[in-house]
């Protein structure tokens, strides 16, 4: 059974969409997303990601941090100035996707180790935390002498 807050965001994702008045299709190129996938998120057949949700918001000229909400990622009484953070990585233009999603990783990995957050934004999860490249001795400082000079991936 598809979750409540997943038939909720594609409720929202419609109405968004016409308000804007967009086509699926238009939307779907503009998000960068294929059109049967924009189809069933709207529909609630699927729970996407928070960088679909942030590339359908861009392309919507709404807030990410609305639709995670509305898809469960992020609780609505969350911790204001996370989400202002959040918000301000997500809307610099100077920062490719790829620089974005990293930086965000890089935050919730410090508030982590701070004891706040969790794996809610789908971005850090158990088991996910090397994915930033995190020197393989545990220190998150960065500073081992022996270590590559930064994140060099190169996208498949």
């Amino acid at each position: 059974m598809a979750s409540l807050n997943v038939g909720n965001l594609g409720e929202y994702l419609r109405e968004q969409r016409r308000s804007a008045q967009l086509s699926l299709r238009q939307l779907a190129d503009a998000a960068g997303v294929s059109n049967p996938y924009l189809s069933q998120i709207e529909r609630g057949l699927r729970k996407p990601s928070a960088e679909v949700l942030q590339q359908v918001a861009k392309a919507l000229r709404i807030s990410a941090e609305t639709l995670y909400v509305r898809a469960g990622i992020l609780d609505a009484e969350r911790d204001r100035s996370e989400v202002e953070t959040r918000a301000a990585v997500l809307a610099d233009p100077t920062l490719t996707g790829r620089q974005k999603q990293v930086l965000l990783q890089i935050y919730e990995s410090f508030r982590k180790e701070n004891g706040f957050g969790g794996a809610e934004d789908g971005e850090a999860t158990p088991g996910d935390s090397e994915t930033v490249d995190a020197p393989a001795d545990g220190t998150t400082d960065g500073t081992a002498d022996d270590s590559d000079t930064g994140p060099r991936r190169t996208a498949g």
